[in-house]
């Protein structure tokens, strides 16, 4: 076993946490939503990993900006603006519905006037956040693991976006799948996406893979895979693209998903994690630009360097 920092994730113990968290964000992911801009592929949704937790950054408003952040060392979420001050909400063992409730009482004294769709998406049971009283588990140590496996992972996808010369998303956290995301672009238009994922718009689905992508993430798991997970997926998806050579050896290929998969305990595991994820990263990248013909967008910045 590596001697590393990455820490050790649990789903048992962590998923009653993550769903209770994933409701919270997809709270205040729907804030941003309505507030921002339209940008390409919906990467005006997405929360960020930040210093403390997970953010929104900057959000306009009519008195200036705002910003929400979760902060899991101190287990806020914690309300700011330019204009108006700051809004503390602690992070415990509470309903979806009384967070939510009180998210908007505390948006209300600082003058910010939102509305949202007030239910969850892409998730199969969806009551309205005002009436959730099922959802309640807060384990402020689990959260805080998961936020620093996030730190971990964040860094490493930073820096693999960075060897991109073309157009490639942030990377973000949609709180929709609840996984961060980093996703390069051929620069040519792709088929019309059929659609297909459970609770999101066809128009959304559609516009989000209206040009040649190939992503990679990481998702935490479910009650059906339970295990957090690092996938790479191109789309459209050639044939050949399951049949490529990928590294490390851990790696395998889900045929009922339709993308490449690598456990984070083998990450976490590695002897180098970080160089051991990118190697993932990179060979099932180089798998989808070679089965799908893409140019070339390698980045050489030894130059600039000092």
């Amino acid at each position: 076993m590596s001697n590393n920092s990455w820490p050790e994730l649990q789903f048992e113990k962590l998923k009653d946490t993550l769903v209770t968290v994933q409701l919270w964000t997809q709270i205040v992911g729907k804030i941003r939503l309505v507030k921002m801009p339209w940008l390409n592929h919906s990467w005006h949704v997405t929360l960020y990993v930040s210093s403390k937790g997970l953010t929104t950054g900057s959000i306009p408003y009519s008195d200036g900006l705002f910003q929400i952040d979760f902060d899991f060392i101190s287990h806020q979420l914690i309300i700011s603006s330019s204009a108006n001050g700051q809004q503390q909400i602690d992070l415990y063992p509470r309903t979806v519905a009384d967070f939510y409730k009180e998210l908007f009482e505390k948006l209300q004294l600082m003058g910010i006037d939102v509305e949202i769709y007030a239910k969850p998406n892409e998730l199969e049971v969806a009551i309205p956040f005002e009436e959730d009283e099922v959802h309640f588990q807060y384990d402020k140590e689990q959260i805080f693991l998961f936020w620093q496996a996030l730190v971990k992972i964040d860094i490493v996808f930073t820096r693999f976006r960075a060897g991109f010369n073309g157009k490639c998303s942030p990377v973000h956290f949609f709180w929709g799948a609840f996984d961060l995301a980093v996703t390069r672009f051929s620069g040519r238009k792709a088929p019309v996406h059929p659609g297909g994922a459970p609770n999101m718009p066809l128009n959304v689905m559609q516009e989000a893979y209206s040009h040649e992508v190939s992503s990679c993430g990481f998702w935490p798991g479910s009650e059906s895979f339970p295990h957090p997970v690092f996938y790479a997926y191109c789309y459209p998806t050639p044939d050949a693209f399951k049949d490529q050579p990928v590294k490390p050896d851990a790696a395998f290929f889900s045929p009922e998903m339709g993308e490449f998969m690598l456990r984070y305990d083998d990450v976490r595991n590695a002897a180098d994690p970080e160089a051991y994820l990118t190697d993932f990263l990179q060979t099932t990248y180089e798998a989808a630009a070679h089965t799908g013909n893409w140019p070339s967008f390698d980045c050489d910045f030894s130059s600039l360097e000092r």
